[in-house]
Formats: structure tokens, sequence, C-alpha cells
């Protein structure tokens, strides 16, 4: 399920996955299949992970990153999750392909 909001979103961040829902930041947004694709991987994520150890984790690594980086953007972007996300956000197949806990391979 695909929400709008604008609610979630500071600078340049436009999509949001909470578990069921994927939330963008305008209408638009919900026919960019890019940005779907890059979401929907994070709902498989946090599946295998039974939903609340994906946020712990999530949040225990970008803490980490941001100490080893000194910069809280550039640690979001080298979180395992979101790295495995981006490699694969354009290959439409990826979330139905993919193997469960792919993202330890971008730890």
């Amino acid at each position: 399920m695909i929400l709008v909001s604008k609610l979630f979103f500071v600078k340049n961040y436009v999509g949001l996955t909470l578990w069921p829902f994927i939330i963008v930041k305008d209408d638009a947004l919900k026919d960019d299949i890019v940005l779907i694709n890059h979401e929907k991987i994070h709902l498989k994520q946090q599946i295998e992970l039974l939903v609340v150890f994906f946020y712990v984790f999530y949040l225990l690594e970008w803490a980490i990153r941001c100490i080893c980086y000194l910069n809280s953007y550039k640690a979001y972007k080298n979180i395992s999750f979101e790295r495995e996300a981006y490699a694969n956000e354009k290959n439409l197949n990826y979330p139905k392909a993919r193997s469960a806990f792919s993202f330890i391979k971008y730890l």
C-alpha cells in the first residue's frame, strides 16, 4: 500500500517504508517505478527480520556509520539495507528474485 505524506520527509528524502506501507512525499512519486522498487526491497528486508529487528539493526548500523564517517548522510548511504536497495532498485525483478538476507553481502 502506497501512502502520500509530507510529514516524514526532510531535505532530499522522498520515500520511506514503514511496514506494511510505502510512504512517498508527493502523489507523482507513486508512479516512480525505481523509487517504489527501492522501497519494495526494504519491505522484503523488513519481513525477513520480523520488522522490529530491521529497525533495530538499521538504527544501530546508522549510528555506527555516523561515528565512522562523521556525516549522517554518508552514514545513511552506507547502511547495508540501503546499499542493497540502491544497487538493485533498477532491477524490477529483484524483490521477487532476491535470496533471503541478501543485505548481508552489503555489510
